[in-house]
């Protein structure tokens, strides 16, 4: 089982495709980090996320109790506090981190409304590197906006050896946004269909980071299905194989709905009277009959490791295709 640790509503940044800025939550009512000792271990994967968890004054706190849940704990941060951050890898230098960008330095800075984001985030990136942390990269939210700078911020990463992380716009309760929309559809298609191809060809040196891109390919391709319009490749299994832990301390099924999906709260219960309880049923019922479709990291990657094939026989598939120049069939 997967899960996703939401530490804070507050946030620095002044998205365009994220309101969450707009609604921040009060430091004074944020779970206090003792009750995630109430998760239990051996967790597949676990993100610390936000808002930006880098304005906890308690982040060291939750990171020390977070890293005894799982085998990766991953933070997502924009890569501002980048001192903060470095004095967190210092002291835990197993811990994966992504620093979200929305495109280079000029259109990140306009985007995310924050001056020298961009070199903040690069700095963050940098810092890490030169300690020695194995396992980071960059993140970006694929828009109309900053579409044109994909490919060059996947060469930029790659030549670095670091990983670029990716997602697309979505509207949820999460964003406090239902009107995120793509109008240039068709140059987001030829960018996302190259940007696909260009993964499946990883230029990188490490096998491992090779096979990691290939399968990248494939979620970029189930968020270019989105774009389009159409079905998510996997079923979803939130609430099920994934679990979101809100800043008040509920248990949500996932960050996709336009509402609240929770299925109880981690203040007042154990983890296991909420996950066996009738709530979390109903919950999970929702789950089944959403006509969504979203297609985002937290519920996106536990789905392709639920279902393995379907991600293989796209790879070896669309890697064939690739190698006999025809077109990818997405």
């Amino acid at each position: 089982m997967e899960c996703a640790i939401i530490t804070t509503y507050r946030c620095n940044a002044r998205c365009g495709m994220c309101h969450t800025w707009k609604h921040p939550s009060k430091s004074s009512e944020e779970f206090k980090p003792e009750i995630l000792r109430k998760i239990p271990g051996g967790m597949k994967r676990l993100n610390i996320t936000g808002g930006e968890p880098m304005l906890r004054e308690d982040i060291r706190d939750i990171v020390r109790i977070l890293d005894q849940k799982t085998r990766r704990l991953e933070i997502s941060t924009n890569g501002y506090f980048y001192d903060r951050i470095e004095a967190l890898a210092r002291e835990f230098p197993n811990i994966t981190f992504r620093a979200s960008v929305e495109g280079l330095p000029a259109l990140n800075d306009e985007l995310r409304g924050m001056k020298r984001g961009f070199d903040r985030a690069l700095r963050t990136i940098l810092r890490l590197k030169s300690l020695g942390v194995k396992d980071i990269g960059f993140a970006m939210t694929i828009s109309g906006e900053n579409c044109r700078d994909l490919l060059d911020l996947y060469t930029l990463a790659a030549s670095m050896g670091v990983e670029l992380a990716n997602a697309v716009v979505h509207n949820s309760f999460y964003f406090h946004k239902e009107d995120n929309s793509i109008g240039n559809v068709a140059e987001v298609e030829r960018v996302m269909t190259a940007f696909i191809g260009m993964l499946l060809r990883s230029p990188r040196t490490y096998l491992k980071k090779r096979v990691k891109d290939w399968f990248r390919a494939y979620l970029n391709a189930g968020l270019l299905r989105h774009v389009q319009g159409k079905e998510r490749p996997i079923d979803c299994g939130a609430g099920t194989d994934t679990f979101f832990l809100d800043p008040w301390g509920r248990i949500l099924a996932c960050n996709g709905s336009e509402t609240p999906l929770v299925m109880g709260d981690l203040t007042t219960h154990s983890f296991e009277e909420i996950w066996n309880g009738e709530q979390a049923e109903q919950v999970r019922r929702q789950v089944r009959e959403c006509t969504r479709h979203c297609w985002m990291t937290g519920t996106a990657v536990p789905a392709m490791r639920r279902n393995p094939v379907a991600p293989i026989v796209w790879v070896v598939r669309n890697k064939l295709r690739v190698m006999l120049g025809q077109p990818i069939c997405i």
